[in-house]
């Protein structure tokens, strides 16, 4: 198990560029599978999650060319669906959340599917039903073995059909959008999520020969088409990383500028920032975060407590929160955050306690933070990191604390962030790591 030491006190100073996103990333290249042309992606960003993706679509028989650091071409001329039923695919699939995403593009194409239950982070519920729900809906049936936790799909024909979905879930909406391109007849998914990630994967696919309307809303309107044409696609910046690297600058910088952050696809991102009193200036398409010693969280005009809540996008993502509580950690002010969407996701909070914040742990959805307005730093630990967003806040809070710090376990903070020590160090962060 890897660890990373880091030396508090060192302050973040220059530029720093964003990686491709990850989650679309697990979107655009699963959805590769659909076609028998090649597919050439850019700005795939070198992560653990993304990496094991490509290598399983290998082993299936997808042939991967990386072109450049970043820059592959996808050619799914001819898949091994036996080794879908092997155990070790289905072992591989149990360790990679991202896997669901196989499933649309396999039904689709091939009218069959199989998958382990996936892994990834443990914050909770994640359930699958959504995406089973709308495959069904397609005309897929499905078969559960609880006793090897595995799943399986198929269809002799997908057929287009109207759908509400119980929840806004992203890769649940991927993944039907996915089997509904090549399915027979017209399908509209209502409820659909409408994140970016979701808005770039249907442009991508509507270049590939797809039909999709509606995009950016949460309507989608899908028009079946026989098949799919290969394509080029570029991957946007991972706004997970840039509201990471904001919270860095605000409680560890010294000026610090963003570069191409997709300004327009960022959404309430800046604002939820600004809620908390970091001040930031846009330059062009660069975000650039000055030092701030003190900021103050705002009150509603009310003069009532502030609450900043996730929601589906446009609202808050859930990946930024635990960034934002270590933020306020150091703000003058208190503020409640509301975890809705995941009950695990707050646990990592007594780390921060540990390390002298005032938070107030309600309940695994809500936590309040009595900011200290930098009277006084955190304090270093030893730490271990539970999840991918929950690992960069304790980084984050590590980076601003007294003394040196250990967080173990950083294998998941590596699933999301490339080469992160590297590029913080360049900056000038103090962070070692060890096996």
């Amino acid at each position: 198990m890897a660890s990373f030491i880091i030396e508090g006190g060192h302050r973040l100073k220059g530029e720093i560029t964003p990686q491709g996103a990850k989650n679309e990333a697990l979107e655009v290249i699963a959805a590769t599978l659909l076609t028998a042309e090649s597919v050439r992606i850019t700005n795939i960003p070198n992560i653990l999650d993304v990496n094991n993706l490509i290598r399983l679509m290998g082993d299936m028989g997808c042939l991967v060319t990386k072109n450049t650091p970043g820059d592959f071409t996808f050619q799914a001329k001819e898949l091994n669906l036996e080794y879908l039923r092997s155990t070790e695919f289905l072992s591989r699939c149990s360790k990679l959340r991202g896997s669901v995403l196989l499933l649309g593009p396999l039904l689709a194409r091939y009218g069959w599917a199989a998958l382990a239950q996936p892994g990834g982070d443990k914050i909770g519920r994640r359930r699958l039903d959504t995406h089973f729900f709308g495959f069904k809906k397609l005309g897929a049936k499905f078969s559960h073995c609880v006793k090897q936790q595995t799943f399986e799909i198929s269809a002799d024909k997908l057929k287009g059909t109207h759908m509400l979905l119980d929840e806004a879930s992203v890769t649940g909406t991927a993944n039907i959008i996915m089997a509904a391109v090549l399915a027979e007849g017209t399908t509209t998914i209502y409820n659909a999520a409408c994140e970016p990630y979701i808005q770039q994967l249907c442009k991508m696919l509507n270049r590939m020969g797809a039909k999709i309307s509606g995009i950016a809303s949460n309507l989608l309107t899908i028009e079946g088409v026989k098949e799919l044409q290969g394509t080029e696609h570029r991957i946007l910046p991972d706004m997970i990383e840039i509201g990471s690297f904001i919270g860095m600058a605000a409680l560890a910088g010294d000026g610090l500028t963003i570069k191409d952050v997709a300004y327009e696809e960022l959404g309430i991102i800046p604002y939820s920032f600004s809620q908390l009193g970091i001040k930031m200036e846009r330059r062009g398409d660069d975000l650039y975060i000055p030092r701030q010693d003190n900021y103050e969280i705002e009150t509603f005009i009310d003069g009532s407590f502030m609450t900043v809540a996730d929601a589906p996008w446009p609202g808050l993502t859930p990946d930024l929160l635990s960034v934002l509580i270590v933020v306020a950690t150091q703000a003058k002010g208190s503020v409640l955050f509301h975890q809705k969407m995941f009950e695990s996701r707050l646990f990592f909070v007594d780390k921060l306690i540990e390390m002298g914040a005032q938070i107030i742990l309600c309940d695994p959805h809500r936590a309040v933070v009595v900011g200290h307005d930098n009277a006084f730093t955190l304090r270093a630990r030893r730490m271990t990191s539970p999840d991918i967003r929950a690992g960069i806040a304790l980084l984050i809070a590590a980076m601003s604390a007294e003394g040196t710090s250990i967080i173990d376990n950083i294998e998941q903070i590596d699933r999301g962030y490339e080469n992160i020590e590297e590029r913080l160090n360049s900056l000038g962060a103090n962070i070692k790591r060890t096996e």
